[in-house]
C-alpha cells in the first residue's frame, strides 16, 4: 500500500466471519444449509407465506442465541476505530446480530436487517423486539396481531440503505472487506464500486473470497486477530489511494 497520508473516508463491510468467532454460526455451512436448514424453507418471502411458524421458530432461536455470546476482538477494535477516527466511516455489515452495537460501535449500517426488530406489516413500522416472536405477535405501535414478521431481509428482497450505501462507496478512499465470502450481492459488487471510484481495497477474511482478485490486498487469518492490528487510526491513515475522475458519478460496475 502507498505511504501517502490523506485517507479520510472508510467504508468497511463486514460478514459472517467476524461473528462466527463469537460463536455465531455462519449463513450456510459446507453442506449448503443453515443450521440444518435449506435457505428456501426459512429465508425467503415465500417460505414466510407457506409456513410462518417454521420461520418464527428459526428466527426466534437465532434471537435467543444472541443472549449466550459476547463481541470478540475483532468487533471491539472496529468500535475503537469508530470512536478514533475523524473523518467519515461506514461500517456495514451483513449480519443480522447485535455484536457491533454492543462493542460500541455507533456509525453503524444494517443492510440485511436485525434480529432485535420485528417488522410490523400492518403498519409498516420497525420495532425493537427480544424473546420470541411467533405467529401471533402483536405489535407495540399498531395493535395489530399475527402481522409482525424478523425485520430481516430474505432472499428476492432488497438490502437496506443502498441509496447511502452506494454514495459513500463512490467518496470512499479506502474499502474494507472483513469476514464475507464474496458470494451474495450486491455486498460482493461494492469492492467494484469502491475500487472503479478511486479506493484503496483490503480484504481480511480466514480464506480467500470469491472477490479477492478485485482487492488490492488480502490479509488471511482470523478476523479476530487481523482486524485489531489492521484498524487502528494509524495503520489506516498510512494506506492511500489515488484519486480517480469518475469519484463520485458514472455508472456502478455491474454485479454479473
Amino acid at each position: 500500500m502507498s505511504n501517502r497520508n490523506n485517507i479520510n473516508n472508510v467504508v468497511v463491510l463486514t460478514g459472517a466471519g467476524v461473528s462466527a468467532e463469537s460463536g455465531l454460526a455462519t449463513f450456510r455451512g459446507p453442506d449448503g444449509l443453515w443450521e440444518g436448514h435449506r435457505v428456501e424453507d426459512v429465508c425467503t418471502p415465500a417460505a414466510f407465506r407457506r409456513d410462518a411458524a417454521l420461520v418464527h421458530a428459526f428466527y426466534d432461536a437465532r434471537r435467543a442465541k444472541l443472549g449466550t455470546v459476547e463481541p470478540n476482538a475483532a468487533h471491539e477494535a472496529l468500535a475503537r476505530l469508530d470512536a478514533e477516527w475523524r473523518g467519515e466511516l461506514l461500517l456495514i455489515t451483513q449480519n443480522v446480530d447485535d455484536l457491533h452495537e454492543r462493542a460500541g460501535s455507533t456509525r453503524l449500517l444494517h443492510m440485511h436487517g436485525e434480529l432485535a426488530k420485528g417488522w410490523c406489516l400492518a403498519c409498516d413500522e420497525r420495532l425493537g423486539w427480544t424473546g420470541d416472536m411467533g405467529e401471533g405477535a402483536i405489535c407495540s405501535l399498531c395493535g395489530t396481531s399475527g402481522r409482525v414478521r424478523p425485520d430481516i431481509v430474505w432472499f428476492g428482497e432488497m438490502p437496506y440503505d443502498m441509496d447511502r450505501i452506494d454514495e459513500a462507496l463512490r467518496n470512499a478512499d479506502l474499502f474494507v472487506s472483513i469476514g464475507t465470502s464474496g458470494a451474495v450481492y450486491p455486498a460482493a459488487g461494492f469492492v467494484q464500486t469502491a475500487r472503479y471510484c478511486g479506493a484503496q481495497t483490503l480484504e481480511m477474511n480466514l480464506d480467500p473470497s470469491l472477490g479477492s482478485s478485485f482487492f488490492d490486498e488480502s490479509r488471511i487469518g482470523p478476523a479476530g486477530k487481523l482486524v485489531p492490528n489492521g484498524s487502528t487510526r494509524s495503520s489506516l491513515s498510512r494506506s492511500t489511494p489515488a484519486r480517480c475522475p469518475h469519484r463520485g458519478r458514472g455508472p456502478r460496475p455491474s454485479a454479473d
